[in-house]
């Protein structure tokens, strides 16, 4: 199922790969909660240098784990990277703290729109431009941030916990950027946003991606957004990958425009009970 992995070579029973290889290389990982919860089940993917990957499927299907799984925070979680590894520039990671996994250059922006509530927009800011760098620098950073976001310029002194859910995801992903990241772990950037602040802040991502060349691994359930802007695809379900390949192929994948997109064959849009409840077919596993 995956294409275009480097041949893994096993040394002292490590496996690892080839120098030049791709920038993020998970093989094969397991993840296990409290030494009990079996959540990643195997899972192996790959992000180039300057890619955009989409990570797909349904709540539950362990894709936030996966990022954290990169991130480091499965730590403070209680989970465990138990079986295989995740090679970030020919360095093992797996089970690092979140900590060296930042000035390693791999940020995530969390779910769930984590930003300081109490602090102002730019405190915020200045917070994630303070790592290892000097106030000239961060200042820079920072206007770099409202250029790309120019909604922001005018909020800098605005609470943080007062903007609304659209603004808060361009502070998190704008505090990502004064971090100098060298690849961004997305989870859900359009949950909870209406249609058109998810294009604004998706044409920046893309924007981000092409001028500051961050490769981006993007968790999101907007299949159609994600997939418009992709170069990569993933599809898990229950804890493994299920499908991969170029986004384009993926997009016109039957199964996928039923089930994740809600068109039918003749490209009829289902209702959403009848995408809900339908009983898969799962060629992809066939």
């Amino acid at each position: 199922m995956m294409r275009g992995l480097n041949f893994p070579l096993i040394i002292n029973g490590i496996t690892t790969w080839d120098r030049n290889g791709p920038m993020l290389t998970i093989n094969n990982i397991e993840v296990i909660y409290n030494k009990v919860i079996l959540v990643l089940k195997g899972i192996s993917l790959q992000v180039q240098d300057g890619q955009i990957v989409a990570l797909l499927g349904a709540n539950g299907a362990g894709k936030s784990t996966t990022l954290k799984a990169i991130s480091g925070l499965l730590k403070p979680e209680l989970g465990e990277v138990t079986r295989g590894n995740i090679i970030y520039r020919d360095e093992r990671i797996e089970n690092g703290d979140p900590r060296r996994a930042v000035l390693m250059g791999i940020i995530q922006v969390v779910e769930g729109r984590d930003v300081f509530e109490h602090l102002t927009a730019e405190d915020n800011l200045i917070i994630g431009a303070s790592i290892q760098k000097e106030r000239s620098q961060a200042r820079r950073d920072i206007e770099k941030v409202y250029k790309y976001f120019p909604r922001l310029t005018h909020l800098k002194k605005r609470v943080s916990g007062y903007l609304s859910g659209g603004e808060q995801q361009m502070l998190l992903i704008g505090r990502a950027l004064t971090a100098h990241p060298s690849i961004m772990l997305m989870d859900e950037p359009s949950m909870g946003l209406a249609p058109l602040i998810v294009s604004e802040i998706f044409n920046v991502v893309r924007q981000i991606n092409q001028t500051e060349k961050t490769s981006i691994l993007l968790v999101e359930q907007n299949a159609r957004a994600a997939l418009s802007m992709a170069d990569h695809a993933y599809v898990m379900e229950d804890g493994r990958v299920v499908l991969d390949g170029p986004a384009e192929q993926i997009k016109e994948n039957e199964d996928i425009k039923e089930f994740y997109l809600g068109l039918s064959q003749v490209g009829q849009r289902k209702s959403y009970r009848e995408v809900k409840h339908y009983k898969r077919r799962k060629r992809w596993l066939g």
